[in-house]
């Protein structure tokens, strides 16, 4: 489940986090490039003259890419803009399953400051959550089709959860009134399930969090319900590749900006923006906690540690990366009703790469 910065977002975290990037607003487009002189007198102002028209030029010329494919490749269908629907009462958990700490507050706790770092009996809990988790999520997937509610997908995920004698990490976080977060097309994370029901064309990331045994385990995906367009599928099957690229660059002792410049290398060849507002986290026996993961090109400091568990959970769009966020305090949808996609996993960081925990 995704954490926010301060950008645009109110997220699963209680205090506001400063984001690494720049706080200007972004170029138009998905690609955003920032620049500046050099220092001293390396560059006349004539020759950083040049340098900006043509990294605007470069700019210019992805956009009209992307409008040209665009209409060679069919066009991306047209939908109504996404609307609540009835939120049901919260469901029920056995007096007998441990919970978080938080449940019993409608505040969001404070960001942990404390990496999550485990013994081996750490990671052998930690990898039963997650394994968990990714149960969970592979089942929520198979119920997506046409007519379906978001509110019966957190009904299933809910019930299979307990039945496993874990507690779904999002009820109650924060005042959260759902067991499962379901994002629906625009909606770029933190969707809360509803009566709406899904139509053929539309995605739909579903992020589940269980915690099980002290330790929580978060995963998400992007699902395709019914015959989806092609532009979209292909954002969808992007926004995957942008996981998995960042992933393979993790191990002990790798730079935490490592993550950020390979999701966004992959995401600007086909245009895409990446969304700097919402962030990856520590996860562990807290949910949330540092390091913040930065999906998007940034200078923040920082090394990967062996034994390290945290969350890597890029959210790509076709359009804009600028958010809204319903009066909820969770919804938030791109700011031009563009389609936003979004995976996630739980890794461990070993001494030679990265061990995905959230697999079956």
């Amino acid at each position: 489940m995704a954490s926010s910065t301060t950008l645009t977002c109110s997220s699963f975290l209680g205090e506001p986090i400063s984001s690494a990037s720049s706080s200007s607003k972004p170029l138009s487009g998905a690609t955003h490039l920032r620049f500046s002189p050099p220092p001293g007198n390396q560059c006349s102002h004539r020759c950083f003259l040049v340098f900006s028209r043509k990294l605007s030029g470069l700019e210019e010329a992805m956009r009209i890419r992307r409008e040209r494919e665009l209409q060679s490749s069919g066009k991306v269908r047209r939908r109504p803009p996404l609307r609540r629907g009835k939120v049901s009462a919260r469901l029920p958990v056995p007096e007998n399953i441990p919970k978080p700490p938080y449940v019993n507050s409608s505040s969001l706790p404070d960001l942990s400051k404390e990496p999550q770092i485990h013994d081996a009996e750490g990671i052998a809990r930690m990898k039963a959550a997650c394994e968990l988790a990714a149960r969970v999520l592979e089942y929520a997937g198979t119920l997506v089709r046409p007519s379906i509610t978001t509110n019966e997908i957190d009904k299933a995920v809910h019930k299979m959860i307990i039945d496993a004698g874990a507690y779904p990490s999002p009820l109650g976080y924060g005042g959260f009134p759902k067991s499962v977060c379901t994002s629906v097309n625009e909606c770029m994370c933190h969707g809360i399930p509803d009566s709406r029901q899904l139509q053929s064309g539309d995605i739909i990331n579903i992020d589940v969090t269980v915690f099980l045994n002290g330790y929580h385990g978060d995963t998400s995906k992007t699902f395709l319900c019914g015959k989806v367009d092609e532009q979209t599928e292909r954002l969808v099957r992007v926004t995957e590749e942008c996981m998995n690229r960042a992933i393979s660059a993790c191990k002990d002792g790798a730079n935490f900006r490592k993550i950020g410049k390979k999701i966004s290398e992959h995401a600007e060849r086909y245009g895409y923006g990446v969304a700097e507002c919402f962030v990856g986290h520590g996860v562990g026996t807290v949910f949330h906690s540092e390091p913040l993961i930065l999906h998007f090109r940034n200078d923040k400091p920082g090394c990967m540690v062996e034994g390290q568990t945290f969350t890597i959970e890029p959210i790509l769009t076709m359009g804009s990366i600028e958010s809204i966020t319903w009066d909820d305090n969770w919804t938030t949808l791109t700011a031009d009703g563009s389609p936003a996609a979004q995976f996630e996993h739980t890794i461990l960081i070993t001494r030679t790469g990265a061990e995905i925990l959230t697999k079956c």
